[in-house]
């Protein structure tokens, strides 16, 4: 990537921290062949009064702020004009006019999906996104998502458990993380891969950043896979945009008792792809990888089916907990053995890797059925 020279870097953040001024108005300008010191120099005359009125003035004790902050080791400013800037992204109608960066730049060129979903997931959508996740970044996919609690989470761990690459984006300035509670992981993620932000820094976590950031989480991927989500949710945003912009929208199905699987089955009345596996989706991005180049490597080992309980009682608790999660009341009706019997053998089931459990003291099993 092309080092931007320091002049320039304090006018392009200087630029974008003008007020209400977004890149549907600075790129038609910066396409003109307008560099961002010229702008702010000889602002032409025909400019929007709102930002005519901030290059009077403009905020360079915040741009002083990102400077410092793109002195220190693996941070960069990437502006459209830029050779590396991602060819995927600017074939949006209003890509970012610039992003911020944390990381390792690369993976910018590399082919990327999407990987969103709740924020308050099940269980089994936690671990869903994970394994999608690991089995894709193994293949040498780079994982993007949000950052966010849930999905989003799973989604980079994942990606990081399998030695693979991600790339989160988010709905703050890089200098901040949000959530919180992410922290250790956006450390993670910087050191092996990236944190991107069109955002300068210092800002905070408002609500209208989220759309705009699953904007370029959409615009960045070559598709979108959706795990769990709720009618209405955020994730339904990204798979829209990534609709709208040509992209690959996968859908993973869920038990029509699950609110969480609402938002999912929607998208697939609309016309997303249903998938079950990673190879799905392998299969389906294959042409458009096979157009850059790219080729999958050997995929990770099937994971391991841990062999029927050898316990009658077990596999008869197993038969009547089906595959929907279920509480321990529901299965001391089902199956007439006492609470403390059906408490036991969950946890021994859970220990062999039959049974997950879950908020709300739900239990849901996990593996195949019997034939």
């Amino acid at each position: 990537m092309d080092s931007t020279p320091s002049d320039e870097a304090a006018a392009w953040c200087a630029l974008l921290r003008a007020p209400g001024v977004g890149c549907q108005t600075l790129n038609p300008l910066l396409a003109a062949g307008a560099s961002a010191s010229q702008l702010i120099e000889r602002p032409p005359a025909d400019l929007p009064g709102v930002l005519r009125d901030y290059l009077r003035s403009p905020d360079w004790r915040g741009a002083e702020a990102d400077m410092r902050w793109l002195e220190q080791p693996r941070n960069f400013l990437l502006c459209i004009s830029d050779p590396a800037y991602p060819a995927l992204l600017h074939r949006l109608p209003n890509p970012p006019s610039a992003l911020f960066l944390h990381g390792d730049p690369e993976l910018l060129a590399l082919p990327q999906l999407a990987i969103v979903g709740s924020r308050s997931p099940t269980t089994t959508g936690r671990r869903n996104a994970q394994e999608f996740a690991a089995f894709l970044a193994a293949a040498g996919l780079v994982i993007d998502s949000g950052l966010a609690s849930g999905i989003d989470a799973a989604a980079h761990k994942g990606a990081l458990t399998a030695e693979g690459l991600t790339l989160a984006v988010t709905g703050t300035g890089l200098d901040r993380v949000y959530p919180a509670a992410n922290r250790s992981l956006a450390h993670d993620i910087a050191m092996n891969g990236l944190l991107v932000s069109e955002f300068p820094t210092g800002t905070p976590p408002m609500p209208g950043n989220f759309p705009r950031r699953n904007r370029v989480l959409a615009g960045l991927s070559l598709g979108t896979l959706v795990v769990e989500a709720a009618p209405q949710s955020g994730s339904l945003i990204t798979a829209r945009l990534a609709a709208e912009a040509g992209r690959e929208v996968f859908a993973i199905p869920g038990s029509i008792h699950n609110p969480l699987a609402r938002g999912c089955h929607a998208l697939i009345r609309d016309g997303a792809k249903l998938v079950e596996t990673g190879e799905h989706i392998l299969e389906e991005l294959a042409p458009l990888l096979h157009a850059v180049g790219f080729r999958p490597r050997a995929p990770l080992p099937a994971a391991s089916v841990e062999a029927a309980p050898q316990d009658p009682q077990h596999q008869s608790l197993l038969d009547a907990m089906g595959f929907e999660p279920m509480t321990t009341d529901e299965l001391v009706e089902r199956t007439g053995f006492p609470a403390g019997e059906v408490s036991s053998m969950l946890l021994l089931l859970e220990m062999q890797g039959h049974v997950l459990s879950g908020a709300g003291g739900l239990f849901t099993r996990v593996g195949i059925s019997r034939e």
